[in-house]
């Protein structure tokens, strides 16, 4: 009997602090600032069902078996070090740029989008149908989060969540402005839907325009910042190979030279792409 109420007060102590130890991903990016910046990152590579600690986990595991090889080959503390951390950053560095590509793709798309949508409209059909539609409809790296929109609004008839769901599935903030704009005609009516979705056509087709432009005439800038970056490095890992070098660069002198050079190519590669980048809109309907 003792050992059945220890159970149950176990039970319930675990239930109660249940929300404080896993939080709901909502709850837990309210939270935690950079947790949800890296959901984001993740959703919008397309690995949104990816676990953070599944992701934390392949970056630690990365991060020592790069740092071990370097010490192996080099048997250099400072530069195993450093190669640990690039380790450690390569895949949110990866994440990072898929996410990018994915949205600089996705901004061709989204007028075409936004056509098919007056093309259903004007046809009749309903907005829950509409959007549905772009699953066979639209273009081929979205059906698939059509198609999911499709599914949940044909099990909930909830339009309100099932736009939700989509939007946390294509992580975009021209989608998100899309959505809003569907949700709030499904809402409180709107007569002048066509008319809206046409101007947010044609601009999207002229912001695409400009920016595809300026990043074309930019690209010079990026490819600076990392051939300045990667240069050193290969110097220095060419230099480590020789044995009187790698005895110099144990030393402390050594080490502040290698964390040094670290620093200064992290903070010039950040400022050169800061300068060659434009800034992304940021999603306000989350």
């Amino acid at each position: 009997m003792i050992l059945v109420i220890g159970c149950l007060l176990g039970a319930g102590l675990l239930l109660v602090a249940a929300p404080l130890l896993w939080p709901r991903a909502d709850q837990a990016a309210e939270r935690s600032p950079a947790r949800g910046r890296l959901r984001g990152i993740l959703a919008q590579a397309g690995l949104g069902s990816l676990p953070l600690a599944a992701f934390v986990a392949i970056s630690l595991v990365l991060g020592l078996a790069v740092a071990a090889l370097a010490q192996a080959i080099l048997g250099i503390a400072a530069l195993s070090v450093v190669a640990g951390l690039s380790g450690l950053a390569l895949p949110l560095v990866t994440a990072s740029r898929r996410a990018r590509a994915r949205l600089r793709a996705n901004r061709a798309v989204w007028p075409d989008v936004v056509d098919h949508l007056v093309s259903a409209v004007r046809s009749g059909l309903a907005l829950p149908d509409s959007v549905g539609s772009l699953a066979g409809a639209g273009p081929l790296s979205t059906r698939s989060s059509f198609a999911a929109f499709a599914r949940e609004y044909r099990a909930s008839g909830n339009f309100s969540a099932a736009v939700d769901e989509l939007k946390a599935s294509l992580a975009d903030p021209v989608a998100d402005r899309i959505l809003e704009t569907l949700r709030m005609a499904r809402e409180v009516g709107g007569s002048d839907l066509t008319v809206v979705l046409r101007s947010l056509a044609a601009w999207l087709r002229q912001d695409s325009a400009i920016r595809s432009e300026i990043e074309a005439r930019q690209s010079w800038i990026v490819s600076a910042a990392r051939l300045g970056v990667a240069a050193p490095w290969i110097i220095l890992l060419l230099l480590a190979s020789r044995p009187e070098a790698a005895i110099a660069y144990n030393t402390a002198s050594g080490v502040v030279v290698i964390v040094g050079g670290l620093v200064v190519s992290v903070v010039a590669y950040q400022v050169m792409v800061a300068l060659g980048r434009l800034p992304e809109e940021r999603r306000w309907f989350r």
